[in-house]
């Protein structure tokens, strides 16, 4: 087999890890319901319930933070986001939390937050130091 047959099985291969990650990214997003029935990670986003208690105690766990939000069938649920509270958490137009159903909370390891009109297009992304 010549070098550039090899070189060129190698280029397709590539392609084809590189495409099958990118696919698994856009996942459409799930309801809590769809979270609790199938005991995966899933994406979901929601509106933040500003109604309901933010717990974020820094001296006591930087990297543990809670807060309820609202899916887009209504469903309200709490969720834990194991990374630090980003600033300006409040003025978010939409967010969208990445992790699975334990129990009736929603654990979340990576938080995007959709910022209001203000900040155009601008989007903060929040991902926790300990997933990978």
């Amino acid at each position: 087999m010549k070098k550039i047959h090899i070189v060129g099985i190698v280029m397709v291969v590539t392609a084809i890890v590189l495409l099958t990650t990118a696919i698994k990214d856009t996942t459409t997003y799930a309801t809590f319901e769809d979270a609790l029935n199938s005991g995966t990670r899933v994406k979901i986003a929601g509106q933040l319930s500003k109604d309901k208690e933010m717990v974020y105690q820094p001296e006591v766990n930087p990297d543990l933070f809670t807060f309820y939000i609202k899916d887009r069938n209504g469903e309200e649920k709490k969720v834990v986001l194991q990374a630090a509270r980003p600033q300006d958490f409040e003025l978010s137009e939409q967010i969208v939390v990445t992790g699975e159903m334990r129990g009736d909370e929603f654990w979340a390891s990576d938080m995007l937050l959709k910022c209001p009109s203000k900040y155009k297009d601008e989007e903060i992304y929040i991902r926790s130091e300990k997933e990978s």
